[in-house]
């Protein structure tokens, strides 16, 4: 009997409908378009703007996105991982409320967090499952309200962040196409160059604490930038060696969209053109743990059964990765 592979057979995604622009950007802290476009590549960024409606709002819209184009009966769905900075609420999951809303109700289900690379983190979780051969149907959500915790007063994360959600469906598949590898890393070193100073069991929320604008992201943007930049192109070339690939054999990177040049980067590293890579920072800014899944939502037309995929991305912690995954449907 063939191996079994995880492969993707579905996808979908959801985006807010209000769009903040650079422009609207200039507004409100000391900033322009120019200066903004030539950081980070971003034109604009969608914001949830809905009343009490928080990440699991997004993840059950990608979802329901990716049921109805697959056509597919939610009461299959094994297992629900919903990857996110930004859950609804502490403690109480926002993949068991999502998994419940679209009518999963035969799947167990958690929440994955290693901040930018929670999406990459979870394919290889939900491979495993697939892999296992336990479980046949593993929904994975990427899906962040970065509006949620974003001081708009700050220049340095505010130009930066957008809201949206992206899904993918794993199942098994016998034909050799699926997750091949991956190479995953993380280091502790991250920990103070990109967090949240508050809310968390250090600094409990307190009326100083919210004073102080201490539930916010901060970031040490040219320290991340640094590490981004090294760690993104050097696992994706270490990818590409460990399957002897040759750049000819990429048919698509697929990026997280935390900045163009970091992107740009990494795509010179391992030799790949710019056709070949997937891009949509300029309409979404960075989601954080739903670019993978909005970029596979937006580029499926253009996917071919066996397609090579490199998936590279980098997180706050700091957490890092690649993977090689071929792709197994046509749409």
């Amino acid at each position: 009997m063939a191996k079994t592979t995880a492969a993707i057979t579905a996808v979908g995604k959801y985006l807010p409908e209000y769009i903040l622009t650079n422009q609207e950007l200039e507004t409100m802290v000391d900033t322009n378009d120019e200066w903004i476009t030539s950081r980070t590549g971003i034109k604009e960024r969608r914001i949830l703007k809905e009343e009490n409606a928080g990440t699991s709002y997004m993840a059950i819209r990608a979802a329901e996105d990716l049921l109805k184009k697959g056509d597919i009966n939610p009461e299959e769905i094994d297992l629900v991982i919903v990857a996110t900075a930004t859950p609804d609420m502490l403690v109480a999951s926002t993949a068991v409320y999502t998994a419940t809303k679209i009518g999963a109700i035969n799947a167990f289900a958690y929440d994955l967090q290693a901040a930018c690379s929670s999406f990459l983190y979870g394919m290889s979780t939900a491979a495993s499952y697939i892999e296992s051969g336990r479980y046949k149907k593993v929904l994975l959500i990427g899906a962040d309200k970065m509006s949620s915790i974003i001081d708009y007063k700050d220049r340095a994360t505010c130009i930066i962040f957008g809201d949206g959600a992206g899904a993918a469906l794993f199942e098994p598949n016998h034909e050799g196409l699926g997750l091949q590898d991956e190479y995953l890393r993380s280091d502790g070193i991250g920990r103070d160059f990109l967090k949240i100073n508050a809310g968390g069991s250090i600094l409990p929320s307190s009326e100083e604490t919210i004073k102080n604008r201490q539930h916010f992201v901060h970031q040490e943007g040219k320290t991340v930038f640094k590490f981004a930049v090294s760690k993104m192109a050097d696992v994706s070339e270490k990818i590409l060696e460990r399957n002897n690939l040759t750049k000819d054999e990429v048919n698509w990177l697929v990026p997280h969209q935390a900045n163009k040049r970091i992107i740009e980067a990494t795509a010179n590293r391992i030799g790949i053109s710019n056709d070949k890579v997937m891009m949509n920072i300029h309409r979404y800014g960075n989601t954080t743990s739903a670019t993978l899944g909005l970029l596979l939502a937006d580029y499926e037309k253009e996917l071919k059964k066996g397609d090579n995929l490199i998936f590279a991305a980098f997180g706050g912690g700091f957490t890092w990765g690649a993977t090689y995954l071929k792709w197994a449907y046509n749409r």
